[in-house]
């Protein structure tokens, strides 16, 4: 499994993560067997919400023998001080664990709910005092918004943003470059999710991919060259959609040879160009 040391963190990293969606829903011996199959093949970095069902439950009991090898990012959608320390509490409970080595903003939209994060009686109240608490040890957040990632990250010196980078979004309108550049310049550690995703969802996808709220890339060439774009753009790690076989696929991708060519990046913008982007180019 191939790992990067990022500086934000000050640790060694793998470049595929867990994302917990993947044991949402799922019985606990199969999360089980999930957590340990990703822990042998070199997985270093897991990844949960508690907007993703039960993951926390399943996820915790799984994940406890290997706690102290691994780096753990959990998030919230609460945007008040009060409602993020509850979120928080629940979600270490449920983890099974006394810290999270990144918290994260989760979901962050508009401008409106930037606001309300570092207004008096913020989110940002709790992150930080539960920083200096040794609750957390990095600060970070998701958005899927161009006007929010960009707000937050003039706002204060996040250690790490999770964005979507998805090579359709990127070739066809740019969705996401100005974003990265503003990140890479603040040196903040880069979380790509939705490499391989292909388009909005599709009729049929609630009974094939019922975890996913779009259409992933069904063909593994395909979904490769995607994984090389997504990294081509400097992203430190990729969170692979929320089911066991992608995750496969992305295990996979990341031994194997990275660099991107020319023919890869002809064959994606050929595709790129029948698809309708996930992430338009107006912030969502």
């Amino acid at each position: 499994m191939k790992k990067i040391f990022i500086e934000k963190f000050d640790q060694e990293v793998s470049r595929v993560v867990f994302g917990g969606v993947i044991v949402m829903n799922e019985t606990q011996e199969d999360a089980n067997n999930f957590v340990k199959e990703a822990i042998e093949a070199g997985v270093t970095y897991f990844d949960v919400a508690p907007t993703y069902g039960n993951a926390e439950e399943r996820l915790g009991p799984a994940l406890k023998p290997f706690r102290k090898n691994v780096f753990l990012a959990c998030k919230t959608m609460e945007r008040t001080a009060e409602g993020a320390q509850k979120e928080l509490d629940q979600s270490l409970k449920n983890m099974e664990t006394d810290y999270f080595d990144l918290y994260q903003l989760h979901a962050v939209y508009n401008l409106e709910d930037v606001e309300k994060i570092f207004s008096p009686g913020g989110a940002m109240e709790t992150y930080e005092k539960a920083k200096k608490n040794g609750k957390i040890r990095h600060i970070g957040f998701s958005a899927h918004s161009t006007e929010a990632a960009l707000a937050l990250i003039d706002r204060y010196d996040f250690d790490s943003i999770l964005f979507p980078f998805n090579f359709v979004s990127l070739l066809k309108n740019g969705y996401g470059s100005y974003v990265l550049e503003k990140a890479l310049e603040k040196n903040m550690a880069i979380l790509g999710i939705k490499s391989m995703v292909l388009t909005e969802k599709q009729k049929g996808d609630e009974e094939k991919h019922p975890k996913a709220w779009y259409h992933p890339i069904e063909d593994k060439d395909l979904a490769y060259k995607a994984v090389k774009y997504t990294l081509s753009r400097q992203i430190d790690v990729i969170v692979p959609p929320g089911n066991i076989n992608h995750f496969r696929w992305a295990l996979d991708f990341i031994d194997m040879e990275l660099k991107l060519t020319q023919e890869d990046v002809n064959d994606l913008e050929k595709v790129a160009e029948k698809m309708t982007p996930l992430f338009p180019l107006k912030a969502r």
